[in-house]
């Protein structure tokens, strides 16, 4: 790693991603941190271990920890704290909570599906996870999405079943009922994107390195907004890269989930 040439040429995707992800926890403070996912809990690791030394973590479970690696067996887990269910919905109930969940479809405002493919909601053709916890999370909490795998079928002009609420229907619901309702990022093996537009349409934030925006356009399913001086995701640091590679992620989680492009 003695020059940028050398750093760069040990960057993968993957690193890109990771490092796009620690990005949408910036600002965040003393909250409550809950990335759901490999990449984004590899992520989640990586801002508090940066810029955000005061998140919390949860383990997925009952518990707050304080482990550096994103990826912990439970007798290993270092416990800050007990975390029940009913401390947990206070927290999500306040708006004290950044949630970075999947997507298997994602449409241009922001609603998300992670529970049923094709039919009717009561009886689609393809049964996926179920609503979880989506709506509470959408409507209380900052909420992120990481998709994997970019490609018209996830981004749809119309999600087939709405579990995550997006903006125009956060619109719907009022201020009052909507006041804690933000999607921040979607976060994709090609790019970075936010809702940042006058009428909160997905907007490009930035195209990872190597992917051209032709390839975005043809792997998504509605017009995105395209803003003047397009820029790349950045790079991660010397320091990010030591992190992500000897402390946070050290197996290579991150390479299952999102391989090198061939």
């Amino acid at each position: 790693m003695s020059s940028s040439t050398d750093l760069s040429s040990l960057i993968r995707r993957a690193d890109v991603c990771a490092v796009a992800v620690a990005d949408t926890f910036r600002g965040d403070g003393e909250i409550l941190a809950n990335p759901i996912g490999t990449i984004a809990m590899i992520g989640g690791r990586l801002a508090r271990a940066t810029h955000e030394p005061d998140l919390m973590m949860t383990d997925g479970e009952a518990c707050l920890i304080a482990n550096s690696e994103a990826i912990v067996a439970q007798p290993n887990r270092v416990v800050e704290t007990f975390n029940p269910y009913r401390r947990m919905f206070d927290v999500v109930w306040s708006g004290r909570r950044h949630v970075m969940m999947g997507a298997t479809q994602v449409d241009q405002y922001g609603n998300q599906n992670i529970a049923g493919l094709g039919g009717t909601p009561l009886q689609p053709k393809t049964q996926l996870l179920g609503f979880r916890g989506a709506p509470g999370n959408t409507i209380n909490d900052t909420t992120s999405y990481f998709v994997a795998n970019h490609g018209p079928r996830v981004f749809v002009a119309a999600v087939d079943i709405v579990t995550g609420i997006g903006y125009d229907r956060a619109a719907a619901l009022g201020p009052i009922a909507a006041r804690f309702h933000e999607i921040r990022r979607v976060v994709s093996n090609l790019g970075v994107f936010d809702f940042e537009t006058p009428d909160h349409r997905m907007r490009v934030r930035s195209l990872h390195p190597g992917v051209a925006l032709d390839e975005v356009v043809a792997a998504t399913g509605f017009e995105l907004v395209v803003p003047d001086g397009l820029t790349s995701t950045r790079l991660p640091t010397p320091d990010e890269l030591r992190l992500l590679s000897e402390v946070i992620d050290p197996q290579g989680n991150r390479f299952k989930e999102v391989p090198e492009p061939a």
